[in-house]
């Protein structure tokens, strides 16, 4: 999918003062609203992280450095570009100490979505990557804020990332030459699907587990499952995905779906595995 920016912090324009943050993981961008905004990707590709535009309206050059500091913090200076404005406008009372507060990392797991603050009013609309962030965010917006404030949480819970892993290896298998840890090219076929899903999941890590069937010593299939995770870590950072969030094991035989004592059993256990780290 084509990278596309998050809009993450939109600020008020003119008279109206507003702000509206967005964190979208390769989604497309919503109708921007009227006020200014702060745009974050969380997971554009073909890298992981892409730019986070901070554009807009404030009412002066504190808020404005004070706004982009926050963001910058929480996403990183490298990844902000700064289209913010200052100009005539009121703002309530710690205007921007409230925006700030709002800023966190919370929101990375939050996709297809914004956050618009209007003067005194907050709405969050997008998807939380679990129950649990949800609760979580929804939480951190009331008790940041006085009660001045109205907000209307419209977060809903969006599939979560070992379902959207899951969901797409449904069915199919990486596989290696035989004896091998070279991907053939039905296996990296297998990985091309795997990619950008990978890249969606706004920089969390992920976890390649190799494994083997009985077929032969343990010690050489641990090596070779060590091999071929490795070899998959290799082909996803070689397609844009970060090394960092890849860590990888190799199990050998030690964990098997199925008999080893069946040719249809040893085929089940011999799999590369990806489970999304906490």
């Amino acid at each position: 999918m084509k990278s596309i920016p998050n809009r993450l912090l939109r600020a008020g324009c003119a008279a109206a003062l507003g702000v509206a943050l967005s964190a979208m993981a390769q989604a497309q961008v919503p109708a921007a609203p009227s006020a200014p905004a702060l745009a974050p990707d969380a997971a554009a590709a073909p890298a992981t992280r892409g730019p986070v535009v901070v554009s807009g309206v404030v009412p002066d050059e504190a808020t404005r450095q004070a706004i982009l500091s926050k963001v910058r913090e929480v996403y990183g200076r490298e990844r902000v570009v700064d289209q913010l404005g200052v100009a005539a406008t009121s703002a309530p009372p710690n205007w921007a100490e409230n925006v700030k507060k709002l800023v966190t990392a919370d929101l990375k797991n939050v996709q297809r979505g914004h956050l618009k603050i209007s003067g005194n009013s907050v709405e969050l609309v997008g998807e939380a990557d679990s129950t649990a962030t949800r609760e979580k965010i929804a939480a951190h917006l009331s008790a940041s804020l006085n009660p001045t404030y109205t907000v209307n949480n419209r977060l809903s819970v969006g599939e979560a990332p070992q379902a959207r892993i899951d969901s797409v290896l449904e069915g199919k298998i990486v596989e290696f030459e035989s004896s091998s840890a070279v991907l053939t090219p039905v296996g990296r076929q297998v990985l091309d699907e795997l990619v950008p899903v990978l890249k969606g999941l706004g920089g969390k890590k992920v976890q390649v587990i190799g494994h083997t069937d009985a077929s032969g010593l343990r010690q050489s299939n641990v090596a070779l499952s060590r091999d071929r995770a490795a070899s998959v870590k290799n082909y996803l950072a070689g397609n844009g995905l970060p090394p960092a969030s890849i860590f990888t094991v190799g199990m050998g035989p030690d964990q098997p779906l199925g008999s080893n004592d069946t040719a249809e059993g040893r085929a089940k256990n011999r799999r590369i595995e990806f489970k999304v780290m906490p």
